[in-house]
């Protein structure tokens, strides 16, 4: 939860057991309560330390993703993906942009590619994919506005440096798939 008490994320958890009650204080409060947790551990270490972020309830800023260390991206994406999803968001484009702009010189690594794309289709904190099936998904949704009719990938040399071409092949294969103009300068 946020600071405002709305949901921006959620985790599945198995059984959970009461512990030690901890120290009654004067009024009935408690001090201190502990649980056991049975259940799954979020793949994702680093997001421990991204979601006080979105907690925050101060707005996210374009680029802000960067600004974390490449080995965060994917933590980024997950919190990203994770918060889209329990604000009941779907799988869409939001944004109303008729072209959408990504910097190469940005995008390092797979996630950090979709969470630059996500942020240029629906703005700071936007999803829009976090792998080839769920870009797919969001390009064909009937949901929200249609897909952009133009990606301009700037610095698109930089990404070839950094993502392997098999991945880059797929992304513009999938793009052709779906007409989305794509212009790579």
């Amino acid at each position: 939860m946020n600071r405002q008490r709305e949901k921006i994320g959620e985790y599945f958890i198995g059984r959970v057991v009461l512990g030690d009650t901890g120290v009654e204080e004067p009024g009935g409060n408690i001090s201190r309560v502990a649980y056991r947790v049975f259940g799954n551990r979020c793949e994702y270490p680093e997001a421990e330390r991204i979601w006080p972020r979105w907690a925050s309830g101060i707005a996210l800023e374009e680029g802000e993703w960067v600004r974390w260390p490449a080995n965060y991206q994917s933590a980024w994406l997950h919190v990203v993906q994770n918060s889209w999803f329990a604000s009941n968001r779907r799988a869409a484009r939001y944004g109303v942009e008729e072209v959408v702009h990504l910097d190469g010189g940005q995008i390092s690594t797979k996630s950090g590619f979709y969470c630059a794309l996500g942020e240029a289709v629906n703005g700071p904190g936007g999803y829009f994919g976090s792998n080839l099936d769920a870009l797919a998904d969001c390009i064909s949704s009937s949901f929200g506005e249609s897909p952009p009719a133009r990606i301009v990938w700037r610095n698109f040399q930089a990404s070839q440096e950094s993502l392997d071409h098999a991945f880059l092949d797929s992304i513009v294969g999938l793009m052709r798939e779906f007409r989305v103009d794509l212009a790579t300068c």
